[in-house]
Formats: structure tokens, C-alpha cells, sequence
């Protein structure tokens, strides 16, 4: 073969986008949808969004891109060529919004927002409550509400309250802070605010990582904050981004993560581009 005809070859792409090249793969694979969302945990509406090439139809390009690759692992493709793919469609295509017709459970993007289960658990203790006072005065009239005092008892009672200081509040528990890796080949360094490292692994799927109690500074350098669940004693605290962007010098102490929990999500600090 000429040195012409080799150029020609080579400047040929595979046929057909993304979606098209997944779709053939599996086919040829001998695989049906139900086999790969059974293999990959993906739900099968969103395998075949991502056939059918509207990648902008997914919830976020966070999950175009993750289950693009996953999925291009499954059926044998070259992981990295399918990412740089996806986020080139994605580039190129119009950013539009669909609102799920109904909850799927295992779908994260249906997951009720934590602002609805606080306002639920509120809602169910005032029911509690207000059963528990009806019930109270129903049946044991002598614990009910006491008399209504007189205007001048009334005033010296409101004196007293407002002479008596509010009491402190608790502040928010801590505890072991640890980082568990939900997607396979996630590369992570921990490191304290000296430099030294605490940790560093290209995590698998599972794996998972508990911060020091002795460390000072401690802080995360990762290209995946999307694919690190992260737990402070126990408790779920966001991510440290959403967004497929690298990370570094982030601070993931218990108190910094719980700080980052309570206040509106944003992305994380990224990496300066200077290296």
C-alpha cells in the first residue's frame, strides 16, 4: 500500500456518531438493551437515548459522558476515542432540558432533592405533634393547655421570656469522612496541607477511602469529583462537583464538607491551568 493510500485510510472515521457505533458494537456482540443495562446498571430508557444519539436528552452531561464509557467498556470499544466523541456531539448539540414523566427507582437524576425529604420530615412532626395533643386533651383534660393569665400575668410572663437566653445550638455532628469510588479506573490522590500524601490509587469500582483522623489540612486531587460518593459519620454530603472538570487542592475535612452541605451547590475549586 502507497504512502497516499495509508493517509487516505487512516483519514476515513468509523461511520456514524456515537450512539451508532454503541448500537453496532452490541449487535454485534450478540447482546440485546435488557442484557446491557442487566451488565452495566444503567437504566435502559437511557441506553437507548444514548443509541438513538440524543446525548443532550440526558439529565446532565455528567451521565452522557460516564455511560458512554461504561457502556463502551461492555461492549469492547476504546473507552477514551468514546468520550472524546461524546463530548464533541455534545459540544455541537443544543442544551435541552426534558422533564421526566415519572420516577424510575435506581435513575439518579429522579432522586427526590434532600430540601423535599426535610420538608416531609418536618410535615410528619407536626402531624405527630398535633395527634399527640389532641389525644392528650381528649383523654387527660388536666394536661392540656393552662388558663389564659390575666394582662398583668400575661406581661410578667412575656418579661421572663424574653429575659431568658436562647439556648445554644449543637453543632452539627462529625465524624469519619470517607470517599468511595462509584465508577471503575477513578484516579485520586489525598494529601495533607504539607504535601505529603495520605493516599493515592486509581480506584475501582467500591473502593473506598477514610481520611485520617490525625491528618491536618487534609485535600483531595481527582479528574472524576463526579464519580466520589462522600460520607461524613455516616452522612451522605454532596460531591464535590457534579461536572467532569479536575479538582485539586479542595479541602475535605469533616468541617469543611459539612459547611459545603449546608450552603447552595457549585463546583468545586478547580485546578489552576498552570499545572
Amino acid at each position: 500500500m502507497s504512502d497516499e493510500e495509508t493517509l487516505e485510510h487512516e483519514a476515513v472515521p468509523e461511520a456514524g456518531g456515537v450512539g451508532a457505533r454503541l448500537k453496532r458494537a452490541r449487535e454485534q456482540a450478540g447482546l440485546d438493551l435488557e442484557q446491557v443495562a442487566a451488565e452495566t446498571r444503567i437504566p435502559q430508557r437511557h441506553l437507548l437515548t444514548i443509541e438513538e444519539g440524543a446525548l443532550t436528552d440526558l439529565p446532565a452531561r455528567t451521565y452522557a459522558v460516564g455511560f458512554s464509557r461504561t457502556y463502551a467498556r461492555l461492549v469492547g470499544l476504546d473507552e477514551r476515542e468514546i468520550v472524546d466523541q461524546v463530548r464533541e456531539e455534545l459540544a455541537q448539540g443544543n442544551d435541552r432540558s426534558v422533564t421526566p414523566a415519572k420516577f424510575e427507582p435506581g435513575d439518579p437524576a429522579r432522586v427526590p432533592g434532600r430540601g423535599l425529604a426535610w420538608f416531609a420530615l418536618f410535615a410528619a412532626v407536626l402531624l405527630m405533634g398535633g395527634i399527640y395533643a389532641f389525644y392528650s386533651s381528649y383523654f387527660a383534660p388536666g394536661l392540656g393547655p393552662a388558663p389564659l393569665k390575666g394582662p398583668e400575668e400575661q406581661v410578667a410572663a412575656n418579661a421572663q421570656g424574653a429575659a431568658t437566653p436562647a439556648p445554644a445550638q449543637t453543632p452539627a455532628a462529625t465524624g469519619p469522612v470517607v470517599f468511595t469510588s462509584e465508577m471503575d479506573d477513578t484516579w485520586v490522590k489525598f494529601y495533607d496541607s504539607k504535601g505529603d500524601r495520605l493516599f493515592e490509587a486509581q480506584m475501582a469500582k467500591g473502593d473506598s477511602f477514610t481520611i485520617p483522623a490525625d491528618a491536618e489540612g487534609p485535600q483531595v486531587w481527582t479528574g472524576r469529583p463526579y464519580a466520589l460518593a462522600i460520607t461524613v459519620g455516616g452522612r451522605a454530603v454532596p460531591k464535590l462537583s457534579e461536572a467532569d472538570e479536575i479538582i485539586k487542592d479542595v479541602p475535605v475535612t469533616a468541617e469543611a464538607l459539612l459547611a459545603r452541605a449546608d450552603q447552595p451547590a457549585g463546583p468545586a475549586t478547580p485546578a489552576p491551568s498552570g499545572g
